[in-house]
C-alpha cells in the first residue's frame, strides 16, 4: 500500500508483515496519542457546536409556531403594546448602519450594556471599604438559677424592691433573639422602688443559661413561669409583662394559669400572623408592612423549618455582630430607626444578644419560630370574658329557675393593656386591632407618632406613665410589720404600773408574742 500511514494503523499492523510498532520508550507513541487527543477534542468541539445551533434554530421555530402566532395568548396579550412601542422607537433606527438589521443590533448593543452595567456594579463593590466586623463575646454566667421538676434549669434575674416588700410582681418572658437581660430596657431602680416594684425575668428554654426543653409549646411556657412564680417567692398573683413576640407566652399564661395572674400589660404585642380569625383587610395591612425577608421566614418556619438553621447561622449565630434590622428582616420608621443607631441601644442590644446566643445552638430559635406561626393550641377568644355555657335541656332548665347561684364566668377576669405605637412597622396596628375586635374588654392605648422601640426602650417618661396607668399613684414599698411593732421596752413603759401580778403576767406573754 503506497503513501504514509497514520499512527493508529500502524499500531493495528499484522506482526507477519514484519514491521515492529513504534515503542513508547523513544516518544513516537506519546507524540501520536497527544496529536490524536487534539484531534478527538476539536472534532467533539465542532459537533457540540453545530447540535447547539440545530438546537437553537428547533426552538426559534417551536416559538414561531406556539408562541409568536398571531392567535397565541402572548401575541394577544402583549403584541398590541409591544408594536405601539416599538413604532415610538423606530426614530431610533436611523441613527443604526444602514446595512446591520435593526433586530440584530438592539440585541448587540442591549447585551454590551448589560455588560458595562455588570461591570460597573461590581468595580463598585471593590472599591468601597468593607467595615470593620464586631465579634460576639460569651460573658461568664451571671444568672440566679431553680430546679424544675422535671430537672431542668432556669435562669432568671431580679429588679427592684425586695419579695417582702414587693407592692407589685411582674414577671417578663422575653422576645426572639433576647434574653433574661432584655426585661424593660433603661428601667431604673427608683422607679421600681417608688411604685414597691419587683420584676422577675428570666431565659426562656435554650436561650441564655436555661437549659433546653425537649418538647417545648405554649403551655410549657406557661407553666415554666408558674414554677418559677413559686421558686422566687411570689405569693399573690402576679403581672405578667409581654414585648413584641414575647407576648405569645403572656397570652398563654392567661390562658393556662389565669388563677395566678392578676393582669396583662404588654408592648406591641404580636400574634399568629397567620391566625384564622382574622380578617383580610386586617392581615393585608399586616403583611403589607413587612420585607420580603421577614416573609420568607415566616413562609419557612410554616412549611420548612429545617431551611432556617442554614440562615439562622449566617446571621446572628455567626459568631458577628450586625443590625437587629437586617438580622431579622424588620422595616422600621424614622423614630425606630434613629434610636437604634444611638449608642446606648447598640451596646445594650449587643449584650443581649450575645446572652441569648450563649449556647449556640439553633434549634431554640427554630422552636420560637415555628411557634409563632403555628397554632398555639387555644385562640384569643377563648379570653374573652363571657358566662359558662349552662347544659341543654329540661332539668338544667329547671335548676336555672330554683337555683340562687351565681352565674360562673370564663375567660381571662383581670385587666389587660396594650399600648400600641402608630408608627410600628414591626407590629402593625392592624395587628392591635384584631386583639381589640376579638377580646373588647382590652384597653388599648394607641401612641401617635411612636414606634415598636421609642415607647419602650431607654423612655423614663414613658415607664413612668405605664406604671401610673396600671397601678395608680406611687406608694412605695410595703413597710413591713416588723418595721412598725415598737420595741417590748417601749410597750412596756407605756403601759400603767399594776399591783395585781396575777393579771401584769399575761399581758408579758401577749408583748412578747406580738414582737416574735
Amino acid at each position: 500500500m503506497s503513501g504514509v500511514n497514520s499512527p493508529w494503523r500502524d499500531d493495528v499492523s499484522s506482526p507477519h508483515s514484519g514491521a515492529a510498532a513504534p515503542s513508547p520508550e523513544f516518544g513516537g507513541g506519546s507524540n501520536a496519542g497527544e496529536a490524536d487527543w487534539k484531534f478527538h477534542l476539536v472534532e467533539f468541539a465542532k459537533g457540540l457546536g453545530e447540535m447547539s445551533v440545530e438546537f437553537g434554530k428547533g426552538c426559534r421555530d417551536v416559538l414561531r409556531q406556539s408562541v409568536v402566532r398571531e392567535d397565541s395568548f402572548v401575541v394577544r396579550k402583549f403584541g398590541k403594546p409591544c408594536a405601539k412601542v416599538c413604532r415610538k422607537l423606530r426614530f431610533l433606527n436611523e441613527y443604526l448602519p444602514e446595512d446591520r438589521d435593526p433586530v440584530h443590533a438592539w440585541s448587540a448593543i442591549c447585551f454590551v450594556l448589560f455588560l458595562a452595567l455588570a461591570a460597573i456594579y461590581f468595580s463598585a463593590e471593590t472599591d468601597t471599604i468593607s467595615p470593620l466586623i464586631k465579634k460576639m463575646n460569651i460573658h461568664p454566667p451571671s444568672a440566679t438559677h431553680i430546679l424544675l421538676p422535671d430537672g431542668r434549669h432556669l435562669a432568671y434575674q431580679q429588679q427592684g424592691v425586695p419579695a417582702k416588700r414587693a407592692r407589685f410582681s411582674l414577671i417578663a418572658p422575653h422576645s426572639f433573639l433576647s434574653s433574661r437581660l432584655g426585661g424593660i430596657p433603661g428601667l431604673k431602680f427608683s422607679l421600681l422602688q417608688e411604685f414597691g416594684i419587683r420584676l422577675i425575668t428570666y431565659d426562656l428554654p435554650g436561650f441564655g443559661e436555661s437549659d433546653p426543653h425537649p418538647n417545648r409549646n405554649l403551655e410549657s411556657s406557661a407553666v415554666d413561669m408558674l414554677h418559677l412564680s413559686y421558686a422566687v417567692g411570689v405569693t399573690d398573683k402576679f403581672w405578667v409583662v409581654g414585648y413584641s413576640s414575647g407576648s405569645m407566652h403572656a397570652w398563654a399564661a392567661l390562658k393556662y394559669i389565669p388563677d395566678r395572674v392578676a393582669g396583662a400589660f404588654m408592648i406591641a404585642p404580636l400574634v399568629n400572623p397567620y391566625e384564622p380569625s382574622m380578617t383580610k383587610q386586617e392581615r393585608r395591612k399586616t403583611w403589607e408592612k413587612w420585607t420580603t425577608r421577614r416573609k420568607l421566614m415566616y413562609f419557612l418556619a410554616r412549611r420548612f423549618p429545617r431551611f432556617l438553621p442554614y440562615f439562622y447561622r449566617r446571621s446572628f449565630l455567626s459568631g458577628n455582630l450586625g443590625n437587629i434590622d437586617k438580622w431579622l428582616g424588620l422595616s422600621l420608621g424614622k423614630k425606630d430607626r434613629a434610636l437604634i443607631e444611638e449608642p446606648i441601644f447598640q451596646e445594650f442590644w449587643q449584650r443581649d444578644v450575645e446572652e441569648s446566643v450563649r449556647q449556640g445552638n439553633a434549634k431554640p430559635f427554630v422552636e420560637e419560630a415555628i411557634l409563632q406561626v403555628s397554632s398555639w393550641g387555644f385562640s384569643l377568644a377563648d379570653l374573652k370574658v363571657q358566662k359558662k355555657r349552662q347544659g341543654k335541656g329540661f332539668i338544667f332548665w329547671l335548676k336555672s329557675m330554683y337555683s340562687q347561684a351565681e352565674e360562673e364566668l370564663t375567660g381571662f377576669l383581670g385587666p389587660i393593656h396594650i399600648w400600641q405605637g402608630m408608627d410600628d412597622w414591626v407590629v402593625p396596628p392592624s395587628i392591635t386591632d384584631h386583639v381589640q375586635r376579638v377580646l373588647p374588654g382590652v384597653m388599648v392605648h394607641k401612641l401617635l407618632y411612636e414606634g415598636h422601640f421609642t415607647y419602650f426602650y431607654f423612655c423614663d417618661e414613658c415607664q413612668r406613665q405605664m406604671f401610673s396607668t396600671l397601678f395608680g399613684n406611687p406608694q412605695g414599698p410595703v413597710i413591713s410589720e416588723v418595721d412598725q411593732i415598737p420595741l417590748k421596752k417601749d410597750i412596756q413603759e407605756e403601759v400603767p404600773p399594776r399591783t395585781d401580778m396575777q393579771e401584769e403576767v399575761p399581758l408579758k406573754i401577749d408583748i412578747q408574742k406580738e414582737v416574735e
